[in-house]
């Protein structure tokens, strides 16, 4: 199965479960908005040093995310250091990694690696893709205090495995020991549909959308396995993944809860942009964030093309709508063999090029379709004011 790459299409998988997820009421009246910097539980605010104190003593907490919203994981940063405080046996879960990176991530905690020496360990442009700056806090405070981080996720291949040719056809040892997931609720399959029919690979609906929820079950079941594996009496696991994988119980919470892990909590981030009141049982607790907007890093430049790698290159597997790529007529089944005079040998090839340009620059692309060699050239849009 060709390995499928997100990260320059726009938005990706995890930010798009997000987005599904968190449908929004009516805001509140402006005096019932609850104050930036207040945690709530159960609609009521709650003292930070209260609500630590509690999830320090559960067995998993689930720290959710935006995967590029820089305030998300200042946010995270702060609540691991909090909890942390009340208990300082920790191990942090990370879904922006497979299994294979583990070596890289003890070598890293161990003081063994620079920044540039782990991210190549890591292979973290291939696995994940979004910049590290983002990622780095957390790490180096995981590193400072010497605490065991634990990749959670597995590759696309091994996923697409398990979706195409089932779970019982695959060894044991070759999915790292995880076992077949617990069935998606009516409500979870139902979210992942309206995610589905806005992805741009979206074609044959029920048979894509099975695949789909498949391949959501796998990601959920292997972050909640590796959770499950490092859960310990006198420790506490704190995982980090988007808030797709978390809202309302679905996925990986109700992952744990089949492998009899129930002494879970998930917190998220609030932004009071998306309404004072947030819809009820999204999580066990919210943190409200003030306006961040302006201290967030600019959009990344995309390209907006679904990309897996080809003998040739790399093949253009969907196109997302309205997209630099649609604009400039590109289709599934394309070929890009170069850009900007560089060969294409990966996925992370390109998406590095691609977030590395700057508004109102070029980006020539050398494809191929139907045999016939073709140039584009990519203009990436002025930025606004």
């Amino acid at each position: 199965m060709p390995r499928r790459r997100p990260p320059l299409a726009a938005p990706l998988l995890a930010p798009l479960l997000a987005l599904a997820l968190l449908v929004l009421p009516a805001a509140a009246p402006a005096d019932a908005c609850p104050a930036p910097g207040q945690w709530q539980r159960d609609g009521a605010a709650i003292a930070g040093d209260t609500l630590m104190g509690e999830l320090a003593a559960s067995r998993v907490v689930l720290l959710g995310e935006q995967h590029e919203r820089l305030a998300h994981h200042r946010w995270q940063l702060h609540t691991l250091a909090a909890l942390h405080a009340h208990r300082s046996r920790m191990v942090i879960g990370l879904e922006m990694l497979p299994r294979e990176a583990q070596p890289a991530l003890d070598a890293w905690v161990a003081g063994e690696l620079d920044e540039a020496e782990f991210l190549a360990a890591s292979d973290w442009q291939e696995a994940w893709g979004y910049d590290p700056e983002l990622y780095l806090p957390i790490l180096h405070f995981a590193r400072m205090h010497r605490l065991p981080l634990v990749a959670l996720n597995v590759t696309p291949g091994l996923r697409g495995r398990l979706v195409e040719a089932g779970w019982e056809a695959v060894p044991a040892a070759e999915r790292h020991a995880i076992p077949p997931p617990a069935p998606a609720s009516d409500a979870y399959r139902e979210a992942l549909g309206e995610v589905y029919a806005r992805h741009p690979s979206a074609g044959e609906h029920e048979a894509g959308l099975t695949r789909f929820v498949a391949a959501q079950l796998v990601w959920d079941r292997a972050m909640a396995a590796g959770l499950a594996e490092a859960a310990a009496p006198d420790t506490l696991v704190v995982g980090l993944m988007g808030q797709g994988h978390l809202t309302f119980g679905h996925g990986v919470p109700h992952q744990l809860d089949d492998l009899g892990i129930r002494d879970h909590r998930t917190l998220l981030p609030w932004s009071l942009e998306e309404g004072c009141t947030p819809p009820e049982g999204i999580a066990d607790a919210l943190f409200t964030l003030g306006d961040e907007r302006g201290f967030e890093p600019p959009e990344p430049q995309r390209l907006g093309v679904l990309i897996a790698a080809h003998e040739a290159g790399l093949q253009v597997m969907g196109v997302v709508p309205d997209s630099l790529a649609e604009s400039l007529g590109l289709e599934a089944g394309d070929v890009i063999t170069a850009a900007a005079g560089r060969r294409l040998q990966a996925p992370g090839d390109l998406t590095a090029l691609v977030r590395r340009q700057t508004p109102g620059t070029l980006l020539p692309l050398t494809l191929q379709r139907n045999g016939a060699t073709e140039e584009r050239l990519v203009r990436f849009p002025v930025a606004t004011p």
